[in-house]
Order: structure tokens, then C-alpha cells, then sequence
């Protein structure tokens, strides 16, 4: 059974940051992209951050780039989100996805139809 688990969400006042882990288990990820996506109260999933499968390649969404940073580590089978300079409007749950269609391909999907596994999502709170 394929399981991610995603830790390290909590409260964390403006301008703080936290550090987000996901750990997957029941296979290896290690030949494909990884993502975090965040899911505010009222509001749709929406793409933060990919990782392709070597880390050579990542992507980010507008609102974080520059303040947030995505890594992974293949031995662990473990993808990161740092997050640093954080504001209120970053409060959501955060979820990691794992891909699983196109093994050594060097891409960080963006698209949530490309992510087949997801985490159950820990929350993330920036207080004003």
C-alpha cells in the first residue's frame, strides 16, 4: 500500500518560516517528479512547487517563488518544501503528490492530473 506522509505543518507567525517533509512508503519515487500543492479554506487546490526526479529541475508557482524552496531525497524517498518569509495568505493545507507516468523524464509538473499518489495534507497556519 502506497502511503505519503506529509509532517512539520503548525502555526507560525508572519515572516517565520517552517519546514515541510513528505515521506513516502509502499514504493520507491525516486525516477519520478515530485510536487506540494495547498488547499486554503474556500478556496481550490492550487500548484506551490515540483521537483523532477534527479532534483535538476523545479518549478514554482508565482506566489512563492523566491521564499520557498523544494528538495528531495531519493535515498529516503522523501520530498521538502522550506518555506521562508511566510504571510498570512500561505495558510492552507499543503499536501505532497508523487507522479507516477513517466519514469527519468526531467520535468516538474505543475499539473495536478500528473501527480497519481497524494498525502492526507498538514496544515499551515501564518499568523498577522
Amino acid at each position: 500500500q502506497v502511503q505519503l506522509v506529509e509532517s512539520g505543518g503548525g502555526l507560525v507567525q508572519a515572516g517565520g518560516s517552517l519546514r515541510l517533509s513528505c515521506a513516502a512508503s509502499g514504493r520507491t519515487f525516486s525516477r519520478y517528479p515530485l510536487g506540494w500543492f495547498r488547499q486554503a479554506p474556500g478556496k481550490e487546490r492550487e500548484f506551490v512547487a515540483a521537483i523532477s526526479w534527479s532534483g535538476g529541475r523545479t518549478y514554482y508557482a508565482d506566489s512563492v517563488k523566491g521564499r520557498f524552496t523544494i528538495s528531495r531525497d531519493n535515498v529516503k524517498n522523501t520530498v521538502y518544501l522550506q518555506m521562508n518569509s511566510l504571510k498570512p495568505e500561505d495558510t492552507a493545507v499543503y499536501y505532497c503528490a508523487a507522479n507516477d507516468k513517466r519514469p527519468y523524464f526531467n520535468y516538474a509538473p505543475s499539473d495536478s492530473g500528473e501527480y497519481a499518489y497524494w498525502g492526507q495534507g498538514t496544515q499551515v497556519t501564518v499568523s498577522s
